[in-house]
C-alpha cells in the first residue's frame, strides 16, 4: 500500500456575493454593519476576498477543503506575526456559517500594496534578499505543535510524490511541445532527493500574488492558508517563477539552501508549471506565455547546474 497522501477529488466551489457578505457582517459583527463592502479585484481561487471599509478585509473560503485553514490561520498568524520582519495578515475576528454561507470565515486588517511582478520590482536582488530574510525568520520559529502537512494545505511540506500523477499527466499532454525528456529527468530527480526530516515552518504558497510591493520593494506577505511545518522546499519554487538569475543566486545564498532542498524546490516549481502549461495549451495570453517562460527557466542548463 502506498504511503503517498491522496489529494482526492477537486473541491466543489461555491459562490459568494456582496449582499451575502453584508448580511454576514451585519448579523455577526453589528459594530461593522455600516461599513461598505466591495469585492477585491483579484481575490484568488481558495477564498473570496472583500474590502470591509478602508481598514479591513473579509476572507471567505470557496470550498469546504479551503475552510480547513481558517482555524489554523486564526491560531497561528498571531503567533507568527511578531516573529517576522514584514507585515502579515492578523485576524481581527472569526465568522461562523450564516446567511446561506456554509463555512467559517475571517476578518483581517487590510494590508496595502500591489501584487509582485517582474516589471514592478525596483531592485531584483534586494527583493530576493528581503524575501529570503523573511523566509529565514519564518523557518526559525519554534515548530512545536505546528500544523503538519494535510488536506488543510494540500500536503505542502510533505512528499512531492503527492503530485506525481498530475505531473505525469501534464508531461503526457505536452509531449512534442516541450523537452519532455529534460522535464521528466528534473522531476524524477526531485522525487528521489531525500529530505532530512527536520521540521521547519513554511508559507506554502510563496507566489507573486501573495507578495505585496510598495514602491517596488517587498512590503508584506499574505495568504497563509497553505502554511505548516515540514519540508520547507516548497517555498523555493519562487526562485524560478519570479526571481532573476542574480536574484536567484542571492536568494539561495542568503537562505543557505543545500543542493537537496534546491532540487526539491525546483520540483515544486516544475509540477505546477507543467500543469499550467498543459492547461493553457494553444493559448497565447499572459498566463500561457508566462508559464512557458517559467518552464524555460526551470529547465535551463544554467539553472540546473547548482
Amino acid at each position: 500500500m502506498s504511503n503517498t497522501p491522496d489529494l482526492g477529488p477537486m473541491p466543489r466551489r461555491i459562490t459568494v456575493d456582496v449582499a451575502q457578505v453584508r448580511r454576514l457582517v451585519g448579523e455577526q459583527f453589528p459594530e461593522w454593519a455600516g461599513l461598505p463592502v466591495r469585492p477585491v479585484a483579484r481575490s484568488g481561487w481558495d477564498n473570496f476576498t472583500f474590502r470591509l471599509g478602508d481598514a479591513m478585509v473579509a476572507r471567505l473560503p470557496s470550498a469546504a477543503e479551503y475552510a480547513l485553514a481558517v482555524d489554523k490561520e486564526q491560531h497561528w498568524l498571531p503567533v507568527l506575526a511578531p516573529r517576522l520582519p514584514l507585515p502579515v495578515p492578523v485576524p481581527l475576528a472569526k465568522g461562523r456559517p450564516g446567511a446561506g454561507y456554509p463555512f467559517p470565515w475571517s476578518i483581517y486588517r487590510w494590508l496595502d500594496g500591489e501584487p509582485a511582478s517582474a516589471d514592478r520590482i525596483s531592485d531584483p536582488v534586494r527583493f530576493a534578499l528581503d524575501l529570503s530574510g523573511f523566509l529565514a525568520a519564518l523557518r526559525n520559529v519554534d515548530t512545536a505543535d505546528g500544523p503538519q502537512p494535510g488536506k488543510h494545505n494540500w500536503f505542502r511540506g510533505a512528499t512531492l510524490r503527492t503530485y506525481d500523477t498530475l505531473a505525469e499527466r501534464a508531461l503526457s499532454a505536452l509531449d512534442g511541445e516541450i523537452d519532455v525528456g529534460s522535464a521528466r529527468e528534473s522531476w524524477k530527480t526531485a522525487l528521489h532527493t531525500p529530505w532530512d526530516g527536520a521540521d521547519r515552518w513554511f508559507h506554502g504558497d510563496i507566489a507573486p500574488g501573495n507578495l505585496l510591493l510598495d514602491g517596488g520593494e517587498l512590503a508584506a506577505v499574505i495568504d497563509f492558508g497553505t502554511c505548516g511545518v515540514g519540508d520547507p522546499s516548497c517555498d523555493m519554487a519562487i526562485a524560478w517563477t519570479l526571481l532573476t538569475a542574480d536574484g536567484r543566486e542571492a536568494f539561495r545564498e542568503r537562505l543557505s539552501v543545500d543542493s537537496a532542498t534546491w532540487a526539491r524546490g525546483r520540483g515544486w516549481a516544475l509540477w505546477k508549471t507543467l500543469v499550467t502549461c498543459a492547461r493553457t495549451r494553444g493559448r497565447a495570453d499572459e498566463e500561457a506565455v508566462d508559464a512557458r517562460r517559467v518552464l524555460g527557466e526551470i529547465l535551463s542548463p544554467l539553472n540546473t547546474r547548482w
